[in-house]
């Protein structure tokens, strides 16, 4: 078996650094509900992905350039770290920092991270910890599991900003860590339970599929809160008209002027973005209909919740 393809296996079978995040609720890409997913096998993710080779091509440069700014060695981690009482929590660290080329014992975890530009409000003092909080409590995870008292992330912003933070080991966080991740494992993926508190995305993941015609009644609960629904609605469409009629009249004032300032502030700016290029498919279809055919996939569509007005 290749290393990448037990690295995912190991991963499916247990709870890694990048899910605990998602688990506390803490990242903005994953959820609890989609940790679950993956770890029950009702997902499964490429290991081909482009996401994932890019993030491994840019870890390796990622690493290069915190050698050369602060000297430091570096090694490659034995492999899949396991917690010593709980077999199913494991951590596939990016590098181990070393004092020099012959020494092999670490005593700091590296996690290599990129980041777009925008993202860099959420980064607080350069050295400091304060660092989004998946990343924080993933470098945390990895202390617990190496017995380590230190972790460095390095970050790359774009392809000119580089950064070092640095996270110190913190007990009372990594117990929350441990009864946190153990609760879940138990109680949901052992169970085969989704865990609660799911937004739309997650339920739209859950229930792909519906029975027709099948029906069931509210709840006296569920009837008056799809009434406080219906009173969002309307306020939400009155806030998008008000929005539409004050964006109209910056319109009618600019007409054919892009940049719309006052006493050299800029309010607002009206251009054209870069003309784009897309594949003209009616055209396609009517002079080369084989062509077309051969390249048309099926594509399911998600449920679709429509929320009815009340008399």
């Amino acid at each position: 078996m290749l290393i990448n393809q037990y690295f995912a296996q190991k991963r499916q079978e247990s709870l890694g650094g990048s899910d605990i995040g998602a688990i506390l609720g803490l990242s903005s890409y994953k959820t609890a509900t989609d940790i679950w997913l993956e770890k029950t096998g009702k997902i499964l993710h490429s290991n081909d992905a482009l996401p994932l080779r890019f993030g491994q091509f840019a870890e390796s440069f990622v690493a290069g350039e915190y050698c050369r700014t602060t000297g430091h060695a570096l090694i490659d981690p034995p492999g899949m770290y396991t917690h010593a009482e709980y077999p199913f929590l494991t951590g596939h660290i990016d590098r181990l920092i070393v004092t020099d080329n012959e020494t092999t014992s670490a005593y700091k975890v590296l996690e290599c991270k990129t980041a777009h530009p925008f993202k860099q409000s959420e980064w607080g003092q350069l050295g400091s910890d304060e660092v989004p909080m998946s990343y924080l409590v993933q470098c945390l995870w990895y202390l617990m599991l190496t017995n380590l008292d230190q972790a460095d992330i390095a970050v790359l912003f774009g392809n000119n900003d580089f950064r070092i933070y640095s996270i110190h080991r913190d007990m009372a966080i990594e117990q929350e860590l441990l009864e946190r991740s153990t609760y879940f494992w138990s109680e949901y993926v052992q169970k085969d339970q989704p865990p609660p508190h799911r937004s739309t995305k997650d339920n739209q993941k859950l229930f792909t599929q519906s029975i027709n015609h099948k029906s069931i009644e509210a709840s006296l609960e569920l009837y008056e809160e799809i009434q406080q629904l219906n009173q969002h609605q309307q306020q939400l469409e009155e806030q998008e008209r008000a929005i539409d009629t004050i964006k109209s009249h910056i319109m009618e004032t600019l007409q054919d002027a892009e940049v719309l300032t006052y006493k050299n502030q800029v309010l607002a700016t009206w251009k054209a973005p870069k003309a784009s290029q897309r594949i003209d498919s009616k055209r396609l279809q009517s002079e080369h209909p084989d062509l077309y055919q051969n390249y048309l996939v099926p594509i399911q569509n998600s449920r679709r919740l429509t929320i009815k007005e009340l008399s």
